[in-house]
């Protein structure tokens, strides 16, 4: 089947599922293949719960005229998904980066969805077959769109390019995450550089945080940018203070001083989320959102899905931020909880994954890092960390620390609780 005859298709059929679980009546199912399975194999599940059509790439589950055969599900759904973005011509922003992209996804969001109606990517679908779904629940009264982009080796993000099309873009840092599919740091700045190499051709927008002078360079040859940092930029903010939440204050170099921008009191932990607000303040004056809408989002938004949220638990305070890990987030996360002020602070840290090679010296530079610090307790999980000499509590699981946790009496005492996915560190307060 054509593109345009599968296009024609999902115009009348509006709804894509890959999963026969969360299928509606009327969906179309892409029969999607991977390690562990056949996507062919529940094309009849599919249709029998009210599947319009079963999108598949293995003759041998051919049904009816139902059963749609194409040569490549992944491939269709990714020509479908280009289809359907080249319908707009609103501005699509791309938001990638080693740290902070799902937070400043959700912060961009919030200050455009005050004014404009916003589609953006839900929850962590930002990846080859994410995208594409998020493109496909873009509807026709759509005035923006942001979507996320995560990668762990190079080609990924201009992969995505092809069909997402984004006509701005946002690289919110380059940090050590993914070294073993990027290959170093170098190849991460490389990777995610992707996004501006095709925001640089097809003559985009980028917003670039001067803090960080590489994404300065990694814009070179970019004639509109849009600019933000703590020092310098046509954006400027500072921290008012953390303690634990971020109170910040911003100007617009341009407009001067906003008043209903002078004191914005998040519901963020930690300073290092400056920069994330920054860029939703930038993006919201770019397009024209009132101060006073993007106060209002910002100071409304929560954090949720273990991404550093702050928990209460009798008079105990835990910063819950299990959703992901890498030297660079694992750092900062480490500085921030430092500077509490509390008397009684304990720390629980998984191991990080995808390091390869780097593991070893990275986790030893955790261990250097957290030496530093005279925490009450430091309980640290996992393999990596267990294979290296340390005075601390060690546990196999997320599991055993749990059990450990459970059997203290804790009292007046904040936690950090931080580590990989893979780690499912959330397990602790279960």
């Amino acid at each position: 089947m054509s593109i345009d005859l599968l296009y024609s298709l999902f115009q009348k059929y509006p709804s894509v599922q890959t999963d026969t679980r969360e299928l509606t009546p009327g969906s179309l199912f892409f029969a999607l293949k991977g390690d562990n399975f056949n996507g062919n194999q529940f094309a009849k599940q599919a249709l029998d719960a009210g599947a319009a059509a079963a999108i598949i790439d293995d003759p041998a589950y051919h049904i009816d005229d139902r059963t749609i055969v194409v040569d490549n599900v992944l491939t269709a759904l990714q020509a479908l998904a280009k289809k359907h973005r080249e319908q707009f011509s609103i501005p699509f922003l791309a938001i990638t980066g080693s740290n902070g992209k799902t937070t400043s996804k959700e912060l961009v969001h919030a200050v455009l969805s005050t004014t404009f109606k916003t589609y953006t990517t839900q929850g962590n679908l930002n990846n080859h077959i994410g995208i594409p779904l998020t493109l496909l629940r873009v509807q026709k009264d759509a005035e923006m769109a942001v979507i996320e982009m995560g990668a762990n080796h190079q080609k990924e993000i201009a992969g995505y390019c092809t069909y997402a099309l984004p006509t701005h873009g946002i690289i919110t840092n380059c940090g050590k995450a993914h070294l073993e599919g990027f290959g170093g740091v170098e190849g991460v700045k490389k990777g995610k550089g992707e996004l501006f190499d095709f925001i640089r051709k097809e003559n985009g927008t980028v917003f670039i945080n001067l803090d960080l002078t590489y994404l300065h360079e990694m814009s070179l040859g970019i004639q509109s940018k849009i600019t933000f940092g703590s020092l310098q930029g046509e954006t400027v903010g500072n921290i008012i203070k953390a303690d634990p939440f971020l109170c910040v204050s911003v100007l617009n170099t341009a407009k001067g001083a906003l008043p209903e921008l002078s004191s914005i009191q998040t519901q963020l932990v930690g300073d290092y989320n400056l920069s994330n607000v920054l860029l939703a303040v930038s993006v919201g004056i770019h397009f024209g959102v009132p101060p006073s809408a993007i106060k209002k989002a910002l100071e409304n938004y929560q954090p949720t899905n273990s991404r550093s949220q702050l928990i209460k638990k009798g008079n105990n305070t835990i910063i819950l931020d299990a959703y992901n890990a890498n030297p660079s987030s694992m750092q900062v996360a480490i500085e921030n909880f430092s500077k509490i002020q509390a008397e009684k602070k304990i720390l629980m840290l998984g191991s990080m994954a995808e390091l390869g090679d780097e593991s070893k010296k990275e986790h030893e530079q955790i261990i250097d890092l957290i030496s530093k610090y005279a925490f009450q307790n430091i309980v640290l999980v996992g393999e990596q960390f267990g294979q290296l000499k340390h005075p601390y509590i060690q546990f196999s699981t997320a599991k055993e620390a749990a059990e450990w946790y459970h059997a203290q009496t804790f009292e007046n005492t904040h936690f950090l609780i931080k580590g990989s996915r893979s780690m499912k560190m959330e397990i602790i307060l279960a």
